[in-house]
């Protein structure tokens, strides 16, 4: 009887967890968004003036961070006439440019001083967010979350 009551608890436990979505950064949805800072464009600067914009923060030892690097180019790539998608890492440009694989194809920049990650209060990576063309934060976390990933369907319904 006490191993099944403990096994419920878990059980509930876990399903509730579920249901939440974890984000390890200030939570600005549906508020605006404060101005995203790129110390050093790697890239071209993008446009982003009447678009939506993806910015993700990320770092080059950080291995989901690396890994969703290709999907990123896909959002780029489909989505890039109504979004702009912009990496931005704390690290040194230099670092960033020795990472010679996954490439980029998608605006990125270095920010050392990390103005942006401590306005939005970031304290994990990958971390995500998507502003719409007013400013406004729709979408927000850590895009690899179970139950909460940033998939192209979840892109698609946000740009439409």
């Amino acid at each position: 009887m006490k191993v099944c009551a403990a096994v419920m608890m878990v059980v509930s436990t876990v399903w509730v967890g579920a249901a939440e979505k974890k984000i390890w950064a200030e939570s600005f949805m549906g508020r605006k968004a404060p101005e995203v800072v790129v110390e050093e464009w790697i890239s071209a600067e993008p446009k982003t003036k009447g678009k939506w914009v993806l910015v993700d923060f990320w770092a080059t030892w950080c291995g989901p961070c690396v890994e969703g690097i290709p999907h990123l180019n896909e959002f780029h790539k489909e989505f890039g006439d109504k979004m702009v998608v912009i990496g931005i890492s704390q690290q040194k440009r230099s670092t960033v440019e020795r990472m010679k694989k996954p490439t980029m194809d998608y605006y990125h920049g270095v920010s050392p001083g990390m103005a942006t990650y401590k306005a939005l209060g970031v304290k994990g990576i990958p971390h995500v967010v998507i502003i719409d063309p007013e400013g406004v934060v729709r979408w927000e976390g850590f895009p690899l979350l179970p139950g909460f990933k940033l998939t192209r369907e979840v892109v698609a319904g946000l740009l439409d």
